[in-house]
């Protein structure tokens, strides 16, 4: 067993692997040996991951149906697991909607802090007291760098990631020494149905990475918490704008963005 698989198989649980970086998270751990458990709400694609990556990798994957904008959902996918010696949370499932803040839909703004913020929680929560007992094992939590400063027309969405930045950085604080890493990625934008999503056409984006790229990076950077920037152009863009005076950042941020809007 490589020393990966050791740190953090033989399981690892994914959210959100039915697409996009999820996906990949989910089809390069099969990869590398490590029996895993799917979760997400859409049944059939999870079913079809499942037996590419027994076919592929010859791993046993459990699969768990949830949708994680039900408050239960966490707690519902840690029982689901406990039998599983989990070595790896990968808690990726998130969305976001864009436009002016008083504009979005309040029922939809409430889903996304359930999801965005309120299922990692639980779910780290929840896995936490077994990652400590085997002394070694990580945590990711799949963030945004809208998630570094509070972004225009972008406001629920960079508010939950921020949540997600400061929870994963006092974790890693508090588990480095019992042997746990802990990693908030910050990906920029990525050729993920999320663009499609909200109306932007990926091929409009500035250095837009696969998430295979995003997975495989993030991987290879488990140990270098607490918070990794996988894009090189985005670490030069959001260090220049966290170099500006608070203000000045915003107002340029909102201006450029107005803009685009046309």
């Amino acid at each position: 067993m490589d020393d990966f698989a050791h740190r953090y198989g033989p399981v690892a649980l994914v959210t959100g692997a039915s697409s996009g970086i999820g996906r990949s998270f989910a089809t390069q751990l099969a990869s590398r040996g490590l029996d895993l458990v799917l979760v997400a709400r859409r049944l059939d694609r999870l079913h079809e991951l499942a037996d590419e990556l027994r076919a592929t990798h010859g791993v046993a994957v459990t699969v768990q149906q949830a949708d994680l904008s039900d408050p239960a959902a966490p707690q519902q996918v840690v029982q689901a697991a406990a039998t599983l010696d989990v070595g790896l949370l990968i808690s990726n499932a998130g969305f976001g909607v864009k436009g002016p803040f008083e504009e979005g839909d309040a029922d939809t703004l409430s889903a996304m802090l359930t999801v965005n913020c309120h299922a990692p929680t639980q779910l780290a929560h929840g896995f936490i007291p077994h990652l400590k007992q085997r002394g070694r094992g990580g945590i990711v939590f799949t963030s945004s760098v809208e998630g570094l400063i509070g972004c225009p027309f972008s406001a629920g969405y960079s508010a939950t990631k921020a949540y997600m930045n400061a929870l994963g950085e006092a974790l890693w604080a508090e588990l480095t020494p019992a042997g746990i890493e802990v990693l908030t990625l910050c990906p920029g934008a990525t050729d993920t149905e999320a663009p499609r999503l909200q109306g932007i056409d990926p091929t409009t984006l500035q250095d837009l990475m696969s998430p295979d790229d995003v997975a495989r990076s993030t991987l290879e950077n488990l140990h270098h918490g607490p918070t990794y920037i996988p894009s090189e152009h985005y670490r030069a863009q959001f260090r220049q704008l966290l170099s500006m005076p608070r203000d000045a950042a915003l107002t340029a941020m909102a201006s450029a963005l107005r803009t685009a809007a046309g």
